[in-house]
């Protein structure tokens, strides 16, 4: 397993358009990915799932957790964490 914390910058959090980003990118990996805000640990959404993301209600500086647990877990977890930090665009 590899995982990262990483805060989101975009002002509008994890909304419907950069959840879907987000979802879909994840989706291009083998392994199981899933995140987490990091002050609700025992809510943990599917990173694949538009619907599990966006129940999550991630805002702006909102700090969360993604891992990922299979043979790409570093690449899904690096390449994830650096959309975030990149801000989806909004920034």
């Amino acid at each position: 397993m590899y995982k990262k914390t990483v805060t989101i910058l975009n002002p509008s959090g994890l909304h419907a358009r950069p959840g879907s980003d987000f979802v879909n990118l994840a989706g291009k990996f083998n392994s199981s990915i899933k995140l987490w805000k990091v002050d609700r640990p025992e809510k943990i959404a599917n990173a694949k799932s538009i619907i599990f993301v966006l129940s999550l209600g991630i805002k702006k500086d909102t700090v969360i957790e993604i891992s990922a647990e299979g043979n790409d877990e570093v690449q899904a977890v690096d390449q994830l964490v650096a959309m975030i930090q990149s801000g989806f665009g909004e920034i």
